[in-house]
């Protein structure tokens, strides 16, 4: 049976921004589904971000946008280890993110966030998932 994949789908203000900032973080996008309105960011063998250009995006809803004061998602990104989490969220500072709090360690579950340039939340985020082993 095949896997499902998803897609999430958000709105950018700017496309070759927003593909300059993923790209610093280490983000490949794939070509087929690319053009000026639109671009696949790749996230893993079945998962994808889609950054569509506000108007396009907003071909796909008749609700109004969120904006960069408001919330609509939170994305979590999983990471290999804690290294990974602060590797990551530093390529996103460097790359022009907001960092909204500081790391949060609960032990079996190390996390931190970043906002991109269009004021999506990104939670990074390591789970010891031997912690769990007895459960």
């Amino acid at each position: 049976m095949t896997r499902p994949q998803i897609y999430v789908n958000l709105p950018v203000e700017d496309l070759d921004r927003s593909v300059r900032f993923f790209s610093a973080l280490g983000f490949a996008f794939d070509p087929r589904f690319t053009d000026e309105n639109a671009t696949a960011m790749i996230i893993g063998e079945d998962s994808f971000v889609m950054l569509l250009v506000k108007p396009f995006f907003q071909t796909f809803t008749r609700k109004p946008l969120c904006g960069p004061d408001r919330t609509g998602a939170i994305i979590a990104l999983s990471q290999p280890d804690r290294a990974s989490v602060d590797a990551i969220v530093a390529k996103a500072r460097a790359a022009g993110a907001t960092i909204p709090s500081d790391p949060v360690d609960h032990g079996f579950m190390y996390q931190h966030a970043f906002e991109d340039p269009d004021g999506q939340l990104w939670e990074v985020a390591y789970m010891d998932m031997a912690a769990f082993a007895d459960a």
